[in-house]
């Protein structure tokens, strides 16, 4: 009697399981991401406070911060038991943390401890820092911010932090922002260390060009100004900005990066005149 091989067991149904597993995950994954970073997500009172009391999460710290300056914004009370808090994180070591926390403390220029706050971010190391301390100060109608505020009109010297020789680097005209990889850098021990701009701008000038060697504190390249702090500075300027301050602003008209800037430029000059005559 013949006999015939055993008829082998369909996959389908185990594909069709694997399948549907695998676009839920497509799915699931990047809605997992956009949750963890998005700061528009409300937070609950306990959230914020955990997250204000725990340093080792910056994004959660940032995300709390973000929902207290909407609830400053919306004039709620109840959002003063954290200006202790946020006044503290003023000095916190984490960059990106100072950053927000500046922009947050200028959304109440009634608060006398968050003015001292911003005062003292006028001398941070990060650029970004003090711009955010100088551009929230014009809240508080203090232009002490007003030197900040005109080198946001030039360009940004970009020094090397280390020595050593230079790997790669971006062309001149280069668009970047702040945080975006400008260059490679080995050092004397054959480590490569990327090098990131602390500023957003353009590559304006290039100060060393790839395979030469460069010392700490050495110059790589000037970055022009982009077109929105360029605007944000103005902007303040035409508020607090003096005699001192007209060089600077009267440049952006002669530069002519933009016609709405140009005319931002020549309204600021016109307010600086005002206030002085």
């Amino acid at each position: 009697m013949a006999t015939y091989p055993k008829p082998q067991k369909s996959f389908g149904g185990r594909w069709t399981y694997g399948i549907v597993i695998m676009a839920f995950l497509f799915v699931l994954m990047p809605f997992l991401f956009w949750n963890a970073t998005w700061f528009g997500r409300p937070l609950s009172d306990a959230q914020i406070g955990k997250a204000l009391a725990d340093r080792s999460h910056p994004r959660q710290i940032q995300h709390a911060l973000t929902q207290i300056e909407t609830r400053i914004e919306a004039r709620d009370a109840s959002v003063l038991r954290w200006y202790p808090a946020v006044v503290t994180l003023a000095a916190d070591p984490v960059d990106e943390i100072r950053v927000t926390d500046a922009w947050v403390m200028g959304q109440d220029n009634k608060s006398e401890e968050f003015h001292r706050a911003l005062l003292s971010l006028l001398s941070d190391n990060d650029p970004l820092v003090r711009r955010n301390a100088a551009l929230q100060l014009v809240r508080f109608g203090d232009g002490s911010g007003r030197p900040e505020l005109r080198s946001m009109l030039q360009s940004f010297e970009v020094k090397s932090p280390v020595s050593g020789a230079i790997v790669s680097l971006l062309p001149q005209g280069s668009k970047i922002s702040a945080g975006g990889l400008l260059a490679r850098i080995r050092e004397p021990s054959n480590a490569v260390q990327e090098f990131r701009s602390p500023v957003d701008g353009a590559i304006g000038r290039l100060a060393i060009k790839e395979g030469e060697a460069i010392a700490a504190g050495q110059s790589i390249v000037w970055l022009t100004p982009d077109r929105a702090t360029v605007s944000d500075a103005l902007q303040a300027l035409a508020y607090v900005g003096t005699k001192e301050d007209l060089a600077a602003v009267e440049s952006c008209v002669q530069v002519k990066t933009s016609a709405e800037i140009s005319q931002q430029a020549e309204a600021a000059a016109r307010a600086i005149k005002g206030r002085a005559n």
